[in-house]
């Protein structure tokens, strides 16, 4: 499928998914949306997929919802509007489960939406021009997409409360202080390093990695003993594939080794 405001590409089982709306600070309006949650099913379809970049074209990560559009949602009665946030939703949830890496590069304003989706991704990097913040309160609302939830999450309790209150937004420096980010670079290095991390767990076992993304995200909602049946059951998987074999192969005739994620 052809997208106009998104653009997919892909090589060597590294995809970039571009956000493609610059003029308007790629946030996104109903087609955005609908372009959004196509590709991303595509990319989970994809079983030779192994790392995901994400990315915004022009001076912006994403704004998230267009603000011009909210009137509409507003407009289609409070049922209408858990649907369209549920599709939303969906989508970042997805971004979140899919069982390879997912690196967000914040090229620069990462506000709303935006930042939802970049939260929903395991891996933040950003410029050092990226501008972050959750400003929903300004017009009355809340992060309603994964803001709340998986915000507190990352950051804490207190440093959540701050900044969904406030809806101030944060430099790159700030958010990396506050660990909303994990590394962040000069604008001209940003795709580069994102790409190498990329290449790097693209040559990974795809299945060690999908686990232990799996086995990770559980991990961190549950109790300790439940968390080490999930490692278990986990290891109990990936000591049956093909690619352990060839690991402890390749480990021990000091050679790299060759996945096929099998």
């Amino acid at each position: 499928m052809s997208y106009e405001f998104i653009d997919l590409t892909q090589d060597n089982g590294v995809a970039v998914m571009r956000l493609n709306r610059p003029d308007n600070l790629n946030s996104w309006h109903q087609q955005m949306r609908s372009e959004l949650r196509d590709a991303v099913a595509q990319l989970v379809a994809d079983d030779a997929l192994r790392v995901v970049v994400i990315t915004g074209t022009g001076r912006a990560f994403s704004a998230g919802e267009d603000v011009r559009g909210m009137k509409g949602l507003a407009d289609i009665g409070t049922r209408g509007f858990r649907r369209v946030v549920r599709d939303i939703h969906n989508v970042f949830d997805e971004v979140e489960a899919i069982e390879v890496p997912v690196i967000a590069a914040i090229n620069g304003v990462a506000a709303g939406g935006g930042l939802e989706l970049a939260l929903s991704c395991d891996f933040r990097f950003a410029s050092t021009t990226a501008k972050l913040g959750l400003p929903e309160n300004n017009v009355g609302l809340i992060p309603g997409s994964g803001g709340c939830s998986r915000l507190v999450r990352q950051v804490g309790l207190s440093t959540a409360k701050r900044l969904v209150m406030t809806g101030e937004m944060i430099s790159a420096e700030r958010a990396l202080h506050y660990r909303l980010v994990d590394e962040v670079f000069e604008p001209e290095r940003l795709m580069d390093e994102a790409m190498a991390l990329a290449r790097k767990l693209a040559a990974k076992a795809p299945q060690a990695l999908g686990i232990a993304k799996v086995v990770l995200n559980n991990c961190a909602r549950v109790d300790p003993d439940t968390a080490r049946n999930f490692e278990r059951l986990g290891q109990s998987i990936l000591k049956k594939t093909e690619d352990h074999l060839e690991g402890a192969r390749a480990f021990v005739e000091k050679r790299p080794p060759q996945f096929t994620g099998r």
